[in-house]
This record gives C-alpha cells, sequence and structure tokens, in this order.
C-alpha cells in the first residue's frame, strides 16, 4: 500500500525510467531495516551532518575527516546493500569495513574533542556533538563486526573449504 512504484511509460511523464534507476541505487527496505543497514545509514548521516557543520564553522580544518567518512560510508553501504561486495571476493570486505570503523571512531573523537574544548561559535560545538555521536556509532559497528569475524575465525572460516595442497605445488625447496 505504502510502496512506491515507478510511473508506467505509458503515463507520458518520462520519468519511469529515472524512477527506476534511482530505486535500483538505494537500499532495499530488507537492508536498510538490518542492524548493519541502520547503522551505515546512520554512519551516513551523522558524517554528513558533521561535515556541514565543520564546514560552517571557525574549526574548519577538521572538514577532510567527515568528508572522507561520508564518502567510505556512502561506498561501504552501497556495496552491502547491492550486494557488490559479493561479485568482487578478492577483497576482504569485513576487514576493510572494520579498519574503517576503528580510524573514524578514533580520528571522530580526537576532532570532537578538540572542536568542542577549543573553539567557541555554535556551529563548532554542533560539529562536536554530532562527531561524539558519530563516535558511537562508528564504534557500535566495529564492535559487531569484530565479534562477527570473531566468531568466523573460531568456526575456522567457511566449512566447505578444501585444505590448500597451493605450498605443495609451490614449493621452492631444494631436497630433491
Amino acid at each position: 500500500m505504502g510502496d512506491i512504484e515507478a510511473p508506467s511509460p505509458e503515463s507520458g511523464s518520462g520519468s519511469g525510467p529515472k524512477a527506476a534507476v534511482l530505486l535500483s541505487i538505494l537500499p532495499s527496505r530488507e537492508f536498510a531495516s538490518s542492524r548493519r543497514g541502520m547503522l551505515l545509514i546512520s554512519e551516513v548521516a551523522l558524517s554528513f551532518i558533521s561535515f556541514v557543520c565543520f564546514a560552517a564553522s571557525t574549526a574548519a580544518a577538521f572538514v577532510t575527516v567527515p568528508a572522507l567518512e561520508f564518502l567510505a560510508a556512502v561506498f561501504i553501504l552501497f556495496a552491502y546493500s547491492t550486494k557488490f561486495n559479493e561479485r568482487f571476493k578478492g577483497f576482504r570486505w569485513p576487514l576493510m569495513d572494520f579498519m574503517r570503523c576503528v580510524t573514524a571512531s578514533i580520528i571522530f573523537f580526537i576532532i570532537s574533542i578538540m572542536a568542542v574544548s577549543r573553539y567557541v561559535d555554535g556551529s563548532s560545538k554542533a560539529a562536536g556533538i554530532f562527531g561524539f555521536i558519530a563516535t558511537i556509532a562508528f564504534a557500535l559497528d566495529f564492535y559487531f563486526i569484530f565479534n562477527e569475524l570473531a566468531n568466523f575465525l573460531k568456526q575456522g572460516g567457511e566449512p566447505n573449504e578444501e585444505p590448500s595442497r597451493q605450498q605443495d605445488d609451490f614449493s621452492d625447496s631444494d631436497s630433491d
């Protein structure tokens, strides 16, 4: 009933293909309502709000961190919501996401302390407050990712993985 439908090409508005393309890049409801989806959407929103606040403040030197974290969070959100990460197995997606969250939480915490303590204008204080909230969101995300990685390693990786015989094939030993 509340579903968004793309207008049909017969309606004559010409926005049918545009709406279909827009709906195809937005996260699905299933992903957006999952814990991972909600954390990524909150990271994107908080990074963007922090970016805007830092850009409008006297602490504009810190604007790079929220901008980079916003772009990284948008990329990861896009990759997970469109299952782009499943097509490229060469990347270690969970590890890359874990490192992104750890560095983001540490750097957001540092620049938020500096923005709140050294600058007196309201937008610097707001940027610091949103930075602290973003720190919490990134820290929650890396905590959950760490738990998933730890459980994965405890189970020994994928159960259907064959033992590696490549070491025997490419051995450089001169014991022959």
